[in-house]
């Protein structure tokens, strides 16, 4: 006879197909925030994209709802081990974004309303991977989610999603951001379960 008797150790739990290792599903949506909610108007809300070599490009609110939009529905996996499937999204493709904007730079560095910084290897906002979003399942994006405009990498933990978009900086040098300055990984895959350094 064993030391533990049966189910002391718990259920196995089975996979769940598209579930990375670590998480576990959710059916709502948990604010997770360092600091207050900056409250940024559309009216006062602006976004930029600044090149390596300084170039900047500078969209209002009505500018950017000009561009191309494009409805996504994708899973998105936070680092605390939650996931949630099947999120609808309406935003603004990093590709429409970069068009025409001429860089050799490898990173990218987003920052916040607030001053929230995460780095994103270039790589993971280019090839219809990421988005500039402002409508979270149908509606504006509440200020806890980010709204009026949030960084949306679904292929990434959602820590690299930065909330209260001001502005996304290239740069050939790979500079932690927020969190990754504070142990969190420089990459975040969470397939590869890449939390921390």
């Amino acid at each position: 006879m064993g030391l533990f008797s049966p189910g002391f150790m718990g259920r196995r739990r089975e996979p769940v197909p598209g579930l990375p290792p670590g998480q576990h599903l959710v059916t709502d949506f948990p604010v997770l925030s360092i600091g207050p909610t900056p409250r940024v108007t559309p009216e006062e809300w602006r976004f930029s994209i600044t090149s390596e070599s300084g170039l900047m490009t500078t969209w209002t609110w009505d500018e950017f709802q000009a561009l191309p939009q494009e409805d996504v529905t994708v899973d998105i996996h936070c680092v605390t081990s939650w996931s949630k499937f099947g999120t609808g999204w309406r935003g603004v493709s990093l590709d429409t974004l970069l068009d025409g904007v001429d860089t050799q730079a490898g990173f990218a560095m987003a920052r916040s309303y607030g001053g929230y910084t995460t780095n994103v290897p270039l790589d993971e906002l280019r090839g219809g991977k990421a988005w500039v979003a402002h409508q979270f399942d149908g509606s504006p994006l509440a200020p806890e989610h980010g709204g009026p405009a949030r960084l949306l990498v679904p292929a990434l933990y959602f820590w690299k999603s930065a909330k209260w978009l001001r502005s996304i900086e290239l740069s050939t040098r790979n500079d932690p951001g927020f969190w990754e300055q504070n142990g969190y990984h420089m990459h975040g895959d969470p397939w590869r379960e890449e939390r921390y350094w």
